[in-house]
């Protein structure tokens, strides 16, 4: 084995922790992530978009080591917090780092994937994903189901800072423009970019679920009378 070949397999399996944390090697990604002065401004950014309201209800997908979540549970004082992520070593750590919350019943954590979503016994007022989206099965399925869960008016934020060797605000940019289509395919409206000037820039789509005589054409013009919508197995419930 050469070296060059042993190289691309060492990163490729460092790339895989950072998609999905599990093992030791899970939990040295997850102290890296939680600690990158980089990954938290990030991540304040974002949430500071959503114009969080104290009563709201909101959906982290793919919370990581939790710092978006904090941040969430802090403004939505009188509201509630959910969030998801596939990693388990995440969920411990999250757990950890939002145990008064949780405590308190304000924060709810679950480990699964965004192909296998929650019920709700209400709508969710908002919700974000951060540098998650590259990792779903089929992003714009899963950000038509994450619509469903959205009360009509309801807000979405999707952020992208690529992490790909060479990345610049060209590679952000691009990002920033296959979110906004992503969500535009699955019938969100008014999706504007904004940009956070990291290095590389962080791009940041917002996107709003239309109100319900909306969504109605939207379906007139999406559904196909061959659609078809298969279930596998029962997913979790919340209350």
């Amino acid at each position: 084995m050469t070296s060059t070949s042993l190289k691309q397999r060492v990163t490729t399996k460092i790339l895989r922790q950072f998609g999905r944390p599990h093992g030791v090697p899970g939990r040295l990604v997850g102290w890296v992530m939680a600690h990158r002065a980089s990954n938290r401004q990030r991540s304040l950014w974002v949430v500071s978009l959503l114009d969080v309201q104290p009563t709201d209800r909101v959906l982290e997908v793919g919370f990581g080591p939790g710092l978006a979540i904090a941040e969430l549970a802090r403004l939505a004082n009188q509201g509630h917090v959910y969030g998801i992520d596939h990693s388990d070593a995440m969920v411990r750590r999250t757990r950890k780092r939002n145990a008064a919350a949780i405590r308190t019943q304000r924060v709810t954590l679950l480990h699964t994937s965004v192909d296998r979503l929650p019920h709700f016994d209400k709508q969710l007022d908002a919700i974000v994903a951060v540098n998650s989206l590259g990792f779903w099965p089929n992003p714009t399925q899963q950000l038509s189901e994450l619509r469903g869960l959205l009360r009509p008016g309801g807000r979405i934020a999707l952020a992208s800072q690529p992490r790909c060797a060479g990345a610049t605000a060209d590679t952000t940019a691009r990002a920033g423009r296959e979110l906004h289509d992503r969500l535009t395919q699955a019938g969100f409206t008014q999706a504007r970019m904004e940009t956070l000037p990291l290095a590389p820039p962080v791009a940041c789509v917002l996107a709003t679920n239309p109100a319900e005589e909306q969504q109605g054409l939207f379906r007139l013009r999406a559904v196909s009378p061959m659609s078809v919508v298969l279930l596998a197995g029962e997913p979790p419930r919340w209350r």
